[in-house]
């Protein structure tokens, strides 16, 4: 079971808190640090200094880091011209020499795209398609070689496709309840399905729609990695659990129910009853970022046990 440190930016942290974190992430041995693709803070929050952009950080981190795999849950579709992508994938993929992973989603956020002045289309599943198409067929082609692309969104006319990654194949996320449109689209493009704060019933529900599509598409089921995101609230004790639910405004129950929270024990228990729907892979959806303790425990109490 690989365990990954996923952080969520947009609430309030700065460059070099997120540097702390995913030295941290590589310190204690976790296999990789994701980070969201947000620009406006979500709840009541007061998502002080402002927001960080997503590609930008990881480019910072690929200098300052050396093992752990670096990518995002979910980069949104709408922020970025596909073709534009493709460059800043495969330059930080370059500069952290092959320790990239893009995921890549619609976007849906509607409030950050008016804060922030991006517009925001109706239709995002069909322009999904065409971006992942795009930036797949970019690194694809061959040096010396062009690319060309006319959709309904997007051309491309005798594109070089360069830069090209470091990675032959830079591994594509893609996620989401959709019960149709996210499984096909998963099912052709993606290397790793996530489904994003499920439930273990929903989780394998939605894997074995993935799976069926993928079979569709003339793969097999097996050539993804499954994995869950799960918002994480892990403590020694009773009292620390509480005190770290409150730090994020969180109720304990609510998060045990919900996520991975309570003592290290539940938690692995419960990561096993995600691992018997088809996890092969969690996300620990870290909302304290100041509370690195929060990840040593984690480490010490949690993957020590899913990876003895």
């Amino acid at each position: 079971m690989d365990l990954r440190i996923f952080t969520e930016p947009q609430q309030g942290a700065t460059y070099d808190t997120l540097l702390a974190v995913a030295k941290a992430t590589e310190d204690l041995g976790f296999d990789a640090f994701f980070r969201s693709d947000h620009y406006l803070r979500m709840g009541s929050v007061d998502g002080l200094p402002g927001p960080t952009d997503a590609w930008i950080t990881l480019a910072g981190l690929a200098r300052e880091t050396k093992r752990i795999r670096l990518g995002t849950l979910m980069t949104a579709g709408t922020f970025r011209l596909p073709g534009v992508l493709a460059i800043q994938v495969a330059q930080v993929d370059q500069m952290s020499g092959g320790r990239v992973e893009l995921g890549l989603g619609a976007g849906w956020f509607e409030e950050e795209h008016k804060a922030y002045g991006i517009p925001f289309p109706k239709e995002k599943i069909a322009r999904l398609e065409e971006q992942l198409a795009i930036v797949t067929g970019l690194w694809e082609t061959k040096v010396g070689d062009t690319f060309s692309f006319d959709g309904t969104y997007y051309q491309l006319a005798d594109s070089p496709a360069l830069p090209k990654p470091a990675q032959s194949k830079v591994p594509v996320l893609i996620g989401g309840h959709g019960a149709t449109r996210t499984p096909r689209l998963a099912g052709r493009y993606a290397d790793e399905f996530n489904m994003p704060f499920a439930s273990v019933e929903d989780s394998e529900r939605q894997f074995g729609r993935v799976r069926a599509a993928a079979e569709e598409a003339g793969r097999k089921g097996t050539d993804l990695v499954y994995s869950n995101a799960l918002v994480a609230c892990v403590g020694k004790d009773d009292a620390e659990v509480a005190r770290r639910a409150a730090a994020i405004g969180r109720e304990v129950e609510e998060l045990k129910a919900n996520g991975l929270a309570g003592s290290p024990a539940e938690v692995v228990d419960k990561i096993g009853r995600y691992a018997a729907a088809g996890a092969q892979r969690i996300y620990f959806q870290i909302l304290d970022l100041d509370d690195l303790d929060h990840l040593d425990l984690i480490s010490s109490q949690v993957q020590s046990q899913l990876r003895s």
